[in-house]
């Protein structure tokens, strides 16, 4: 089972680079930042994860995904890197893939671009997401992604995403592209999207039983819907939950229903020393070893 860990980079967490650097140096296999672009001063939407359904105040103090990775790219060897995840929707596609191609390119092939579509309509309407329609969006987004990444002379005409032709270099060394993994939690939508255009999925807490119900499913949409191959799809699961983290039963279950990494957040890194959060997980890293 690989372990990857999960840091909400704030100006308070310290260095992106030491702290991605301690992670590679904890055996971790990614190394993984959040995003929100903006927190509206006024908003009635209800955050599930709150006592008081409240946002918290840290998403306001998120440092930009992108920049955070370059830093972290630079400082380290062989960790994988990777938003966890982009609000694609909420990007210009042909800055996003610009700097995502940057990145990859610089890091030796190193990215992993964990994408969604956003939950937050507050957010997504000061930059100027049609939240209904944020679900095509994203798809038009990541399907001009990769065109850029790789085509020269090409345009997108899309319902929302357009623009006529243009060429894009530094082209990403992974090829044909770093992977695109959707970061979506309502299996009830997201498995189709996923066995669709996806080349992967990385779902916040999803449990063992619905993994065994969930990836099967995908794995069949994608090669019989799709004519995709199934086992090119990679699955991840990110955990939030703090404790003692997944015991060694418990990865070796994941792994069997088809998951082949778990993401542990280090939450504490959103109001101190990020270093010290990322190093809180060691035990799991080297559990995982075992396994």
């Amino acid at each position: 089972m690989k372990i990857g860990v999960l840091a909400f980079l704030t100006e308070q967490s310290g260095n992106p680079g030491a702290i991605a650097r301690k992670a590679e140096e904890l055996g971790c296999e990614s190394f993984w930042v959040a995003e929100h672009l903006v927190m509206p001063t006024h908003y009635t939407v209800h955050y599930p994860r709150s006592a008081d359904g409240r946002v918290p105040e840290f998403y306001a103090h998120l440092i930009d995904p992108f920049i955070a990775l370059a830093i972290a790219a630079q400082a380290t060897s062989r960790i994988r890197i990777g938003t966890a995840i982009c609000l694609l929707p909420e990007r210009n596609v042909i800055e996003t893939a610009k700097a995502a191609a940057c990145i990859d390119f610089y890091s030796g092939g190193r990215l992993s671009l964990g994408i969604g579509a956003g939950w937050f309509p507050e957010e997504a309407r000061i930059m100027g997401v049609d939240f209904p329609r944020r679900w095509r969006h994203l798809r038009e987004s990541v399907e001009a992604l990769r065109s850029l990444w790789s085509q020269d002379d090409v345009g997108y005409e899309g319902e929302i995403v357009r623009f006529p032709p243009v060429r894009l270099y530094p082209r990403p060394v992974q090829k044909p592209a770093p992977p695109i993994l959707l970061g979506a939690h309502d299996p009830k939508y997201a498995l189709r999207r996923v066995a669709r255009y996806a080349d992967g999925w990385c779902p916040g807490g999803l449990s063992i039983d619905k993994a065994r119900e969930c990836i099967p499913q995908i794995r069949r949409m994608a090669r019989d819907e799709y004519g995709r191959d199934p086992d090119k799809l990679e699955f991840s699961v990110l955990l939030m939950g703090g404790g003692q983290g997944p015991s060694a039963d418990m990865m070796k279950q994941y792994a069997e229903a088809g998951v082949s990494r778990l993401v542990v957040a280090a939450g504490a890194s959103a109001h101190g020393d990020g270093v010290k959060a990322v190093q809180a997980i060691a035990p799991i890293v080297e559990r995982a070893a075992r396994v």
